[in-house]
């Protein structure tokens, strides 16, 4: 039969140690069931009001005799239960706000009570509120300003000058601190720095090739400014976007501007030519000279060469002068008649006056000769009269042209 059928024999209870239900007598042994939610929940307020300064109250007997166990007991509250409830609440709201994240491009500086605490780096961190300030500063962000202003340069001429700046945090601590606006403390500075540089310059410097120096200039002196201020900015660059003259002169400007390129054109032009043409002269020059002391060189080896050629025939001469005597002359004559053209005259009186010219039979025999190989034919020319004329006009002469044929009888060679 089931524990809890009515009018069974088992009554006992499958949570308890053996006990029956209601059974409140001779055995001494207290009901054993599961546990009552309103009893733990009661007990529950009963410890958190002893927490808070709370007290049980009884009205049975006073002399204590006989009253229910539960019965007569009444809580009552202290009056500093509520307040002390909302310190520990407020207290746990203030302990769980003073968690914060810092972004990995940030830095937190932390003030106490106003004063420079430390700089925290990105993570997770907690500092009591109300006595710590924390102030993020991105340190990798890139910020940029930007100006135009309208100045007089050196020459006392007026100029329109537009540049950008470019910079970042590089100190939190003197970026929040050392100075009350870093924004307009860098505006001020960048206009202070553009003003100085640009009246120290002549205009035409500004608007042609000097806009790169201005830059570098600008920079170094903003620079400067911003050391010199602690305002923790480190600048990145410094951009001069244009350089232009007053609208009213700006066609003169103009002018004047593409006149001065148009000059540098041609001087680059001409030094492009003059580049390419002295090196050529240069060669050239190199040339002649070491011709000329090739020639130099030459000439001297001959001297020499005939020098000692010298010395040789007159060792030889000084043995056998009359025999290298003949030989020089021979010598002479075969160099002085093997250049010259030569001829055969007949001078013979009982016939005219014959000119064989020799280079013409020469050459004629060697090209008969060269063309088909065989034995040279002889060709001989007619004799030329080339005195006939002369001779019948002059009788007088005959006579004694007949006396030194005589003596001649024979054939004359001569050479020019």
């Amino acid at each position: 039969m089931a524990w809890n059928e009515p009018g069974g024999g088992n009554q006992h209870d499958p949570w308890g140690s053996g006990g029956r239900r209601g059974d409140n007598g001779g055995g001494g042994k207290k009901d054993q069931g599961p546990p009552d939610l309103d009893e733990a929940l009661k007990k529950f307020q009963d410890k958190l009001n002893g927490m808070l300064g709370g007290r049980k109250k009884n009205n049975g007997n006073k002399n204590g005799g006989g009253g229910n166990k539960g019965g007569g007991g009444k809580l009552s509250r202290s009056p500093f239960t509520l307040p002390g409830l909302l310190v520990v609440v407020a207290l746990a709201f203030w302990g769980a706000s003073g968690f914060y994240l810092v972004d990995q491009a940030e830095r937190g500086v932390v003030l106490r009570f106003g004063e420079f605490q430390e700089i925290v780096t990105p993570g997770l961190h907690w500092n009591p509120p109300l006595i710590d300030e924390v102030r993020m500063v991105n340190v990798t962000r890139v910020r940029s300003l930007q100006q135009t202003q309208t100045m007089l340069t050196q020459d006392e001429n007026i100029v329109s000058v537009e540049i950008s700046a470019q910079y970042q945090v590089a100190s939190p601590k003197d970026f929040l601190l050392n100075v009350r606006d870093p924004a307009l403390s860098m505006e001020n500075a960048l206009d202070s720095a553009l003003r100085h540089v640009v009246g120290g310059t002549d205009m035409i410097d500004i608007l042609t090739s000097g806009r790169e120096i201005l830059g570098s200039a600008v920079f170094s002196r903003l620079q400067s400014y911003l050391d010199s201020y602690g305002a923790g900015i480190r600048l990145q660059t410094i951009n001069v976007e244009s350089t232009s003259p007053p609208d009213a002169v700006r066609d003169a400007f103009d002018d004047v501007i593409r006149a001065r390129e148009d000059r540098q054109r041609t001087i680059n032009q001409a030094m492009a030519y003059a580049n390419a043409i002295i090196p050529k002269a240069q060669g050239q020059a190199q040339r002649l000279i070491e011709q000329g002391q090739g020639y130099r060189e030459s000439v001297v080896a001959e001297s020499r060469g005939q020098a000692n050629r010298f010395s040789a025939l007159l060792a030889e001469y000084e043995l056998a002068p009359e025999i290298l005597r003949q030989r020089l002359y021979l010598d002479t004559l075969t160099e002085v008649y093997g250049n010259n053209a030569k001829m055969l005259i007949d001078v013979s009186e009982q016939s005219p006056l014959m000119v064989l010219p020799l280079e013409r039979l020469t050459s004629s025999l060697g090209g008969s000769s060269s063309s088909d190989g065989s034995s040279p034919s002889r060709q001989v020319e007619l004799p030329v009269d080339v005195n006939s004329d002369s001779r019948s006009s002059s009788s007088g002469n005959s006579s004694s042209s007949n006396s030194n044929s005589a003596t001649t009888s024979g054939i004359r060679r001569e050479g020019r």
